[in-house]
């Protein structure tokens, strides 16, 4: 096993990532740098109500819901963990790919939009809904959603929360029992909310660490003028 991961995510994934990347960067005609200026105008839309009166959430609201569908506990592990085997270079690269990377998110993100339904309170969709409408492969998408709540739920859901619990107990000595009990409380409270819940869960979560992040840097550089 450990070798047909190693042969995956050595050489086959990383391999394809890019490749399509760098192949949606030519055929979208870079993107990703073309609407830098139509993204930030749009992510000033505000939440409201649609033409027939159906809620809807704002442009950042749902930046924020793709922001944290993509960023996690690994990003901030990850990282480290690459500098301190490739050294200061490995940031370089991690932006190269980062860059490269957003055009490919940008197709996700329209093909969701594409073929996208109508549900009960808000539309559904994702690569599940555009493998069976799109690539007209009904069991390619039954596929995807079956190994990607399997994937979540029992992969990705557990790093999370076990690094979360790990870093509150090593930095304030609460154990990770009680922490694990608080975070499947506000899981299961934001979740159920609906779209609208979680939305506004993670606009003001980031609206914060933004603060958090550079109040502190503002007033490094205010000190550091006056020296």
């Amino acid at each position: 096993m450990n070798l047909i991961n190693d042969i995956l995510w050595t050489y086959i994934l990383i391999a394809m990532l890019l490749g399509c990347a760098i192949w949606f960067t030519i055929k979208t005609r870079f993107v990703q740098f073309r609407m830098i200026g139509e993204m930030l105008r749009l992510l000033k839309d505000s939440a409201g109500k649609g033409e027939h009166g159906e809620k809807h959430i704002s442009s950042f609201q749902a930046f924020a819901i793709s922001l944290a569908s993509r960023v996690g506990t690994g990003n901030l592990a990850g990282v480290a963990t690459a500098i301190a085997i490739g050294g200061p270079g490995a940031i370089f690269w991690m932006w190269i790919i980062a860059l490269l990377g957003a055009s490919s998110a940008f197709v996700e993100s329209t093909l969701a939009q594409l073929y996208k339904e109508k549900g009960k309170e808000s539309f559904i969709g994702g690569p599940a809904y555009y493998m069976k409408k799109g690539l007209k492969k009904p069991w390619m998408g039954i596929l995807f959603a079956i190994l990607i709540t399997v994937t979540f739920g029992f992969a990705f859901n557990s790093v999370q929360s076990n690094t979360i619990c790990a870093a509150v107990e090593h930095a304030f000595g609460i154990s990770h029992v009680p922490m694990g009990i608080i975070l499947t409380g506000l899981t299961l409270l934001i979740i159920f909310g609906g779209i609208q819940r979680i939305a506004w869960s993670l606009y003001s979560s980031i609206s914060h660490i933004c603060r958090m992040l550079s109040e502190p840097l503002s007033a490094m550089l205010l000190v550091g003028n006056r020296l």
